[in-house]
């Protein structure tokens, strides 16, 4: 299969990235927790190779996924790369031994994790590197203009290519925005839980991807009757209908499941084909109202 097939097709991060709009999150190659190593790490090789036989151009990692795990599972199975494929990381925290997440925001740290993600992953430089602000599923506030200014420096020395930010505010980007160019902007976004709608749509006007985490849920599966009768209805899994809906949304939505087995990556890219009428999408978002 080539990326041209992919449901949604490809989408220009930067004139010079593009990225098919069906991608694939590394988080749940690490294990339990995302910590620690997977419990078959032939079988996460697998995954991986197939990301890139289905034709996916997108993966999303970070170093503090394991820790370092996810990077190592790349390189291992994908280095030498292919020369179309993409490989967004994010810094900003770090993984602690019980397994927590705590922030890692100093310029030093940002500075560390840069040269660690470079050195795992096999590059000279990063396509896209995202700043990680606040929590799990939610923005802390505060301004972000001395880590950010950080990362712009380090492409300006030509280590990263593109900056974007996760999990952020509003005025984090803008202020994001005002130090350099901001190609991308992960945050916690499904069916059911629909707070950036207005933020999704402004940020398409400018042509910046937005690209959710969590899609199908995160730890905890969307749970919906609505989702779960549309689903029986079109004869299709309640993820399918989940991720199609996303890729319906808005043209600048990116998309990143991620799953460690072959067989639920190839459901994952096969629901994302799904059309869903107008019908369908009404019902569906009143989910998130």
């Amino acid at each position: 299969m080539t990326s041209t097939k992919l449901p949604g097709g490809m989408y220009p991060l930067a004139p010079d990235l593009h990225v098919t709009r069906v991608g694939y999150g590394a988080m749940q190659l690490a294990g339990p927790g995302v910590f620690g190593p997977p419990a078959d790490r032939d079988a996460a090789l697998e995954v991986l190779r197939e990301v890139v036989a289905l034709g996916i151009t997108h993966i999303d990692t970070s170093d503090f996924y394991g820790p370092y795990v996810t990077n190592e599972l790349i390189r291992e199975a994908l280095h030498p790369y292919p020369e179309n494929l993409r490989i967004v990381t994010k810094v900003g925290a770090r993984r602690d031994e019980q397994g927590g997440w705590p922030h890692a925001r100093s310029p030093e740290e940002l500075r560390q994790a840069v040269y660690d993600n470079l050195k795992r992953l096999g590059l000279e430089t990063l396509d896209v590197v995202n700043l990680r602000v606040g929590g799990l599923s939610s923005a802390e506030p505060g301004s972000i203009a001395e880590q950010f200014g950080e990362l712009a420096r380090l492409r300006d020395e030509g280590l990263i290519r593109h900056l974007g930010v996760s999990t952020v505010s509003r005025e984090q980007i803008a202020e994001a925005q005002s130090i350099a160019p901001v190609v991308c902007v992960q945050n916690f976004y499904n069916i059911a839980n629909r707070g950036d709608d207005d933020l999704i749509d402004e940020l398409a006007l400018q042509g910046i991807a937005y690209v959710p985490y969590f899609p199908l849920g995160g730890f905890t599966p969307l749970q919906s009757e609505t989702l779960n009768s549309i689903a029986d209805r079109l004869d299709a899994s309640p993820m399918a209908v989940a991720l199609a809906w996303l890729l319906q949304r808005s043209p600048n939505i990116l998309l990143i499941p991620g799953t460690s087995s072959v067989a639920h990556l190839r459901e994952n890219v096969e629901g994302a084909r799904l059309t869903l009428s107008e019908s369908d999408i009404s019902e569906l978002n009143g989910i998130g109202a």
